[in-house]
């Protein structure tokens, strides 16, 4: 909490909430979100519901195809709970209950509608029991086939490739505090004299062989992206690179978690290719990906952003 106490200080009166300028945006989501807090957390059916509630409003509010099949999941919901109106908690929410399982009461729905559902049943979700499947027996015999011989990712001969990138990851991680490793965790522009004593120091603790380290650079475009594969990029770091971006703009909540998820990636791969975006997880916020949660100069500015990030683990002139 210490280094963060000017901000926190900042954002404890209530005057800095009157108008909040975009760099407030960055600061509150790189410097206070992630602090500790004494508030009671909700239990995990609440959020859930929180969250499948915030996706049907934005289904709403875009006109999305989707909308139909998160009304279906809430309708669900409901008609468990209505199963549970001898409990009291639910006897005093049993009319909104049974309206919403009706058709007519999603007809012009609105999101203060759906906002009302959310604070009087988010609540209640957790008293529904959780249904076992039945088990399915089967009554089949096993047919042996041919033999065949698999190699194993972790698992190879201690000679190869793949044991080379094991010894060197977790020399990599025990040496982290090395000033090239540090430069490559933190997001720092290497230079060629930095690459040169990463490549001796790899082959001189015996890591590995000169063949080891060129293939390693050949696979990965670069020694310094293949050390970072390894190390992955500090998570403040991660969001420092994103900081900007975060606080160009109000972004949306969807938008939002959408950046969390790269930084998520960044820290524990390094790096992180443009064609991502557009693969899950990425893929469960919009079936387009990055094109469909950001505007195209966003969705630029984004790219770029990933490419400085990489750019940063190539040796500099």
């Amino acid at each position: 909490m210490r280094p963060q106490r000017r901000l926190v200080e900042k954002y404890v009166a209530p005057e800095a909430w009157k108008t909040l300028p975009p760099e407030s945006f960055g600061e509150l989501a790189n410097g206070i979100a992630g602090l500790p807090s004494e508030i009671a957390t909700d239990d995990e059916e609440a959020k859930r519901f929180d969250l499948l509630m915030l996706n049907l409003q934005l289904a709403q509010l875009r006109s999305e195809p989707g909308f139909a099949r998160l009304r279906d999941q809430v309708k669900a919901i409901a008609g468990l709970l209505e199963e549970k109106a001898s409990i009291p908690m639910v006897q005093q929410q049993l009319a909104l209950i049974q309206e919403i399982q009706s058709d007519d009461w999603w007809q012009d729905v609105t999101v203060p509608m759906l906002e009302r559902v959310r604070k009087c049943l988010r609540l209640l979700v957790k008293l529904i029991e959780k249904r076992q499947r039945q088990p399915i027996y089967t009554d089949f015999q096993d047919e042996m086939g041919s033999e065949r011989v698999f190699e194993l990712p972790g698992f190879a001969a201690p000679g190869s490739y793949e044991r080379f990138r094991a010894k060197a990851r977790h020399f990599l991680k025990a040496h982290k505090d090395h000033l090239t490793v540090h430069k490559l965790r933190t997001n720092e522009a290497l230079t060629a004299t930095d690459l040169a004593e990463l490549e001796k120091m790899l082959t001189d603790a015996g890591i590995g062989t000169a063949d080891d380290v060129e293939k390693a650079k050949a696979q990965s475009h670069g020694l310094g992206l293949f050390v970072r594969s390894l190390v992955g990029l500090d998570r403040q770091a991660a969001k420092t690179a994103l900081g900007g971006f975060v606080a160009s703009g109000k972004l949306r909540p969807n938008q939002i978690q959408f950046v969390d998820e790269i930084v998520n990636h960044l820290t524990e791969h390094g790096c992180m290719d443009a064609a991502r975006l557009y693969e899950s997880p990425y893929t469960d916020f919009s079936a387009q990906g990055v094109d469909g949660v950001f505007d195209s100069q966003q969705g630029d500015t984004l790219i770029s952003v990933l490419d400085e990030v990489r750019a940063r683990a190539t040796a500099s002139a």
